[in-house]
């Protein structure tokens, strides 16, 4: 027997209004992602890609369809669980790092275990394990401004990690980089993919950040396209 996909959608719709207008932003998506996939999700401004991304993390909730994430359909969780459901199930990179200032990396990196019931030492062991996964052992104590954009991405990412979520969604995780961090953090997912079998799902504008995926589709129009090709001909239109 198959393993189940990690995330399946089936006839998503999304659309969101602008005064008494009604703008559609997804248009009956329908896809799987298997588990231990790293996917890059592509396509102009304003065509959904933060959308759906929020979709699949539970963020935000499709206006019909099912999204089936980790085996529950999140179409029908309540709202008042879903902060729970994300905080075991997801792990979020963003693209500007989203850090507490005030706070130190290892202080950042602890804060979605506070809200478990985790002792004080097994909580310190997992800050550890996972600032030592993401090269930062030695910067536990430094604060975002005394670390550079890489250094701060990989402490998103050691937040990210530190529940053992089994899903990483990652919003244009590279798009405040140069070049040489974007490939340091990109290399890092790589390998939180392969040898931690990481699901990740990758909003990103730039194709060498894609190149580093499994598989790339792309979003034009409310459509996803699995064959980039396909997707060349289409206009851009919608906001999301």
């Amino acid at each position: 027997m198959s393993e189940a996909p990690a995330v399946r959608l089936v006839e998503v719709h999304k659309a969101y209004r602008r005064g008494a207008q009604r703008v559609p932003v997804l248009a009956g998506i329908t896809f799987d992602i298997a588990a231990g996939e790293f996917l890059a999700l592509m396509g102009p401004s304003g065509s959904g890609k933060s959308t759906l991304l929020n979709l699949i993390a539970g963020i935000d909730q499709a206006d019909s369809g099912d999204v089936i994430v980790a085996g529950e359909n999140l179409a029908r969780l309540p709202e008042r669980l879903l902060a729970d459901w994300r905080a075991t199930h997801v792990g979020f990179i963003f693209q500007f790092y989203n850090l507490m200032p005030v706070l130190t990396a290892y202080e950042n990196v602890q804060l979605p275990l506070l809200l478990t019931d985790l002792p004080r030492r097994e909580r310190r062991a997992h800050v550890e394990h996972a600032l030592s996964l993401v090269g930062l052992a030695d910067r536990m104590s430094h604060y975002p401004n005394e670390l550079s954009g890489g250094q701060q991405q990989r402490v998103a990412i050691a937040r990210a990690l530190i529940t053992d979520p089994p899903l990483i969604v990652a919003d244009e995780p590279t798009g405040d980089l140069d070049r040489e961090s974007a490939a340091d953090v990109l290399h890092m997912m790589q390998a939180l993919n392969r040898e931690l079998g990481k699901t990740i799902i990758m909003v990103t504008h730039d194709q060498r950040a894609a190149d580093h995926a499994h598989s790339i589709m792309r979003l034009d129009k409310g459509v996803l396209w699995s064959n980039p090709d396909d997707a060349a001909a289409v206009q851009p239109a919608g906001q999301g």
